[in-house]
């Protein structure tokens, strides 16, 4: 597998979307910047792509909805877990 130029351009972007929906379907505030957020969806989309392509659901004829759900449910994951990670670490006593 190659990567290309605008291969990462497309996972930086599809990640900053995913970051955003994930911080939107997770309830309550988040107390992170937009770049972890934007990380956290970077991660999903890269991790996403890993899982669908192992199961053999990465490529299809039309629009990958698994991939796209698994990217999802990881970007949701991966914003809740910087939340409890950095949003946390002002509040130690």
């Amino acid at each position: 597998m190659t990567i290309s130029f605008w291969g990462i351009i497309w996972t930086i972007l599809i990640g900053l979307v995913l970051g955003i929906v994930g911080r939107l379907i997770l309830p309550g505030k988040q107390n992170i910047p937009i770049w972890l957020t934007i990380l956290a969806g970077v991660v999903a989309s890269i991790v996403g792509f890993l899982i669908a392509n192992a199961l053999g659901v990465a490529t299809t004829n039309g629009v990958d909805w698994i991939e796209l759900i698994i990217k999802i449910v990881l970007a949701v994951a991966a914003v809740y877990a910087a939340t409890r990670l950095y949003g946390n670490r002002g509040a130690r006593t």
